[in-house]
């Protein structure tokens, strides 16, 4: 069913940021609330104040982040989201689809032509034909003239930071969500190689640097420390997930995804070089150096893996790798360590090509207004909290005085969050007062990521894993076309299957290394090109915008 065609896009997803100051934030003015919000009347200084008095309650659905829902089962007994709605003077009713069923949910609400008045979604990558079609089909609000009215505190960072407003917009210019935003270098990068640096030590081995080394010190962990699985990694949900960015296939010059180089689009799992990298896990994986469950490992397997002495070695975070893991392995081996590695090359002394790092715009999610809400000016006003100082503060840091205190003009977490009493995890403890921990219409601030990575490790690990030349080569947050979107998605969709298939019968040796050229025409034959040329196409009207 087709929602009426006035839409406001989406609030995007929640930043990190600094201390909180009670009272009321000063914005520039503008017309009076027409939708029932009524704003401190406008004076000849022209000031508009939270908390809003308004006697509308909105709808705003999302999914419960897995923090919280380990916590909480409801986003109203959380006391981050019951504040929000205090100090804006907004009231909300959530409405939370089952865990892990964000799409499948979403689409019921849209087929259902009643829609909230926000939507929290991955409107960028997760709605077919991309945000412009969800405009064009009337599910949510293209919105440009809102926030011009509006939304005082974006506007002003986005005129601040034209790099990002460039990148959360499509090629027509249409704002479609109130965007999470990493708001420092900091912040971009937290994935990467780990490994057991005690039985480096133990053994007399260095820190692994090349392809070489890597051999080297996964054969050393099998034949010394009679390790069942040296190497293990993410195969669930998506094959071979612990690969995508580059870990290992960017020794190799390639990623397990497009990529550009020399003003080319370029499909990695098509490259000479992802022949070369299958060809050594094949090798890896007779030797019984990867884990022979490559298939479906999944995040509790990776987890035991590594806390159990069953690997050491992987490709995971800082905070859900590191920051997990080190505290158990201490309780068992008071020496165990584990430590970041950089991104292997083939060469010692070379830059590793490829690593994770994000952009300023994540593009894992996003607040939209949808088109059919009589409430527009109050979304917008709400949403637009976040990105002014006292919102930005709250949305990072929570409650002065309860989950931060102001130290020498630094918003420091309080024991509540960092050592909670009742054993929560500083992850769970801090989604109770701020959404700093996971993605959020805000700004997310450094100060946040300073203080949740507590060991030198972790910090360690920004450091190391940082030092690759993958700003040249991934790609920036591009929007196809409505009509490219849909033509793109049914060829990836097959080509994706094919790749994650043959990857594995390689890798696994149930064929041979050979197969490999069939298998590139058989890519080809599936319109590859096509899709490449429509990524070109969109990154073009990128660079132009």
């Amino acid at each position: 069913m087709k929602v009426t065609k006035k839409i406001v896009t989406m609030a995007t997803l929640l930043a990190l940021s600094g201390s909180v100051i009670a009272g009321c934030s000063k914005e520039v003015a503008t017309e009076q609330p027409k939708d029932g919000a009524s704003s401190t009347p406008a004076t000849t200084t022209g000031t508009f104040s939270y908390p809003m008095k308004s006697d509308k309650t909105l709808t705003y659905w999302a999914e419960l982040n897995g923090n919280i829902g380990s916590v909480k089962p409801t986003f109203q007994e959380v006391p981050f989201f019951q504040e929000w709605q205090k100090r804006t003077g907004v009231n909300l009713k959530f409405i939370q689809p089952p865990a892990n069923q964000a799409k499948e949910a979403l689409n019921v609400l849209l087929a259902s032509g009643e829609l909230p008045d926000m939507i929290e979604y991955v409107w960028s990558s997760g709605f077919p034909g991309g945000p412009e079609k969800a405009i064009n089909d009337g599910y949510i609000l293209k919105l440009n003239d809102a926030m011009d009215k509006y939304a005082p505190n974006l506007k002003k960072y986005l005129k601040e930071h034209p790099e990002v407003d460039k990148q959360i917009k499509t090629d027509s210019g249409s704002y479609y969500a109130f965007p999470f935003i990493r708001g420092d270098d900091l912040l971009k990068t937290y994935q990467g190689p780990i490994i057991r640096k005690d039985w480096l030590d133990e053994l007399g081995l260095p820190m692994p640097q090349t392809m070489d080394d890597w051999y080297n010190v996964l054969k050393a962990f099998k034949e010394k420390k009679g390790v069942a699985a040296p190497l293990t990694f993410l195969g669930m949900p998506t094959a071979l997930f612990g690969l995508d960015g580059g870990a290992f296939t960017g020794a190799f010059g390639v990623i397990k995804n497009f990529y550009q180089e020399d003003g080319k689009i370029k499909y990695g799992p098509m490259e000479p070089g992802y022949k070369q990298f299958l060809a050594t896990m094949q090798k890896w994986y007779a030797e019984g150096l990867i884990d022979k469950n490559i298939a479906t490992v999944d995040s509790k397997t990776m987890d035991s893996n590594m806390t159990s002495g069953k690997s050491g070695a992987t490709v995971w975070n800082s905070g859900a790798g590191i920051g997990k893991w080190q505290p158990i392995v201490k309780e068992k081996e008071p020496k165990a360590q584990f430590a970041p590695a950089p991104y292997p090359v083939l060469k010692s002394g070379d830059k590793p090509k490829f690593g994770q790092k994000d952009f300023s715009f994540v593009s894992t999610g996003g607040v939209a207004i949808t088109a059919n809400s009589k409430n527009v000016e109050t979304a917008v006003r709400l949403l637009d909290y976040a990105y002014g100082e006292e919102g930005h503060n709250f949305f990072n840091f929570g409650i002065e005085g309860i989950s931060f205190k102001m130290e020498n003009g630094y918003p420091t977490y309080t024991d509540l969050v960092m050592k909670n009493p009742d054993k929560l995890a500083p992850a769970q403890a801090l989604a109770m007062y701020a959404r700093s921990g996971y993605n959020g219409p805000f700004v997310q601030d450094k100060r946040y990521i300073e203080q949740y990575l507590t060991m030198p490790e972790q910090k360690d690990g920004i450091t190391v894993w940082s030092k690759t030349d993958a700003d040249k080569y991934l790609l920036p947050p591009i929007t196809p076309t409505p009509d490219e979107s849909s033509e793109f998605a049914t060829i990836m969709n097959d080509v994706k299957t094919l790749v994650d298939e043959m990857s594995l019968k390689i890798i696994l040796g149930s064929e041979p290394i050979d197969s490999f050229d069939k298998y590139v025409d058989k890519i080809k034959s599936l319109k590859i090109e096509r899709a490449i040329g429509i990524q070109k196409a969109a990154l073009d009207r990128y660079n132009k915008r």
